[in-house]
């Protein structure tokens, strides 16, 4: 693995993004009740001992799943693309944004509805690895609260998601499922929270957020872990050392004594613990990082890629750290393409095109890593994102719209296949609100209730991780 030096910072951002990293999305030292459970989210249990060799191969019940957030809302209208007969009223009610029919890269997935599709042109990996059978697409999924269609939608005889076109409340209502009732965690957090016993140790969490704070990793007893691309975040100046003599050595000695001593408040006490905790645990995967090997595998220098990077290494530190389950989360902003969302002179590149890039050309890389691993049929990357565009073009771009089109990687994926039913891409038609803001026929529970039976959530635990499961027909979509 790349030995790249962890970040280091000053104690006063230290303090504050570890400390952050430790509670998750709970609002830090914010009240007594969020200090009690600051403090035992960030004191690990006395489990065994980490072992001292990294290396150690990862186990065959060991899984990992990857929730790559697209923020802003991807146009999934030009990801997936009509083809054939279907084209010319995409390419209409598209105008400035359809993608020249030549450019597509087709699509043959193993069963289709008789209609004709293609991928944008930039997605060239993607497009290999679901023609190779390591990936397969979802469509038309979003937040619901009940499944809802065209006319329950418009007359309001069923509830809907709040604030539905809103990417705050679209985002969270992604990462917890259950856009009808008040939750502080989410289901990724959920999940880990029902299979962290499958660990062997706690020492860092099964937990790791590549992209800062999260609503999806954020559970009752596992809290999510915040890290860097180049690994965990420490105080500058100060590591742990074989030789006890070395400044570095002295300074990280000297603060777990400050704050290991008695407090005279909660409030001090659960600053000190989660501080204290922070220092140790960013220190000890450092340590496991910097001793771990080199990936052979050759990743993007992209946002998306370094993220994934940092996650494949995590992956081969996984038995070193004694993790059986990882979960990961990793983001890429700027899909909110309300402007110049295509080169107004060459239409298969521009702001979105790029993006679509370097996701492919990371995930492809991120796959590659996991074969190289010996861990391909055990690792699962699936996308997400507040939600879909409008069909119709505002001019520039596109509007925030509702369902949207997702692609699942892996190799337990059961791929060269579109699962779903993709829209009536008609603007005012049986599956449109307005604008071409598709209504979800697929509900994020059904899309994430799939990923968690496959990591290792029971039919009747499933419920306590998606309590709306029940309300839709497919608990498992089959894509797994």
């Amino acid at each position: 693995m790349s030995k790249k030096s962890a970040p280091e910072v000053s104690r006063r951002e230290f303090l504050g993004s570890a400390c952050c990293a430790a509670v998750g999305a709970t609002g830090l030292l914010s009240a007594l009740g969020s200090l009690r459970l600051m403090g035992a989210a960030a004191s690990p249990t006395n489990g065994p001992q980490l072992p001292s060799v990294a290396g150690a191969p990862i186990t065959g019940d060991y899984k990992a799943l990857v929730c790559l957030f697209l923020n802003g809302g991807n146009d999934a209208n030009n990801l997936i693309i009509p083809m054939g007969s279907g084209y010319n009223a995409y390419k209409s009610a598209r105008s400035n944004l359809a993608l020249p029919e030549a450019s597509l890269l087709p699509l043959a997935p193993k069963t289709s509805d008789g209609r004709s599709w293609g991928l944008h042109p930039s997605v060239a990996e993607l497009h290999r690895l679901f023609d190779s059978g390591q990936a397969a697409l979802l469509a038309n999924t979003g937040t619901l609260v009940y499944p809802t269609t065209k006319n329950q939608y418009s007359r309001g005889t069923v509830p809907l998601p709040p604030q539905l076109f809103s990417h705050s409340d679209q985002q969270v209502q992604w990462q917890h499922s259950v856009p009808d009732k008040p939750t502080s965690t989410g289901w990724g957090g959920r999940t880990a929270d029902l299979l962290n016993a499958f660990n062997t140790s706690d020492k860092i969490s099964m937990s790791i957020s590549l992209a800062g704070k999260n609503t999806f990793q954020v559970g009752a007893k596992v809290s999510q872990y915040a890290i860097n691309t180049g690994g965990a975040v420490s105080l500058a100046g100060t590591t742990s050392s074989l030789n006890p003599t070395t400044l570095d050595t002295i300074r990280f000695r000297a603060q777990k004594d400050i704050f290991a001593q008695s407090q005279s408040s909660l409030f001090e006490t659960a600053f000190a613990t989660a501080s204290g905790e922070a220092i140790v645990s960013a220190d000890l995967l450092n340590t496991v990082l910097a001793a771990s090997g080199t990936l052979a595998t050759v990743f993007p220098s992209t946002s998306a890629g370094n993220q994934l990077k940092m996650a494949a290494r995590l992956i081969a530190a996984s038995p070193t750290l004694g993790l059986k389950r990882q979960i990961f989360f990793v983001q890429l902003g700027g899909w909110d393409t309300h402007a110049a969302q295509l080169d107004n002179t060459t239409p298969t590149v521009g702001t979105h095109a790029g993006l679509l890039m370097q996701i492919s050309q990371a995930v492809d890389a991120f796959y590659k890593a996991t074969v190289e691993l010996g861990v391909s049929n055990q690792v699962t990357t699936f996308t997400a994102s507040d939600f879909g565009r409008t069909f119709r073009s505002n001019g520039d771009g596109s509007d925030h719209g509702w369902g949207s089109h997702h692609f699942v990687v892996g190799g337990a994926v059961k791929g060269t296949e579109l699962y779903g039913k993709m829209p009536t891409l008609t603007v005012n038609g049986p599956d449109d609100t307005t604008q071409g803001r598709w209504i979800p026929t697929t509900s994020v529970d059904e899309y994430a209730a799939t990923l968690a039976t496959w990591f290792g959530v029971s039919t009747t635990d499933l419920p306590t991780v998606f309590p709306n499961i029940g309300r839709f027909a497919k608990p498992n979509l089959g894509f797994l």
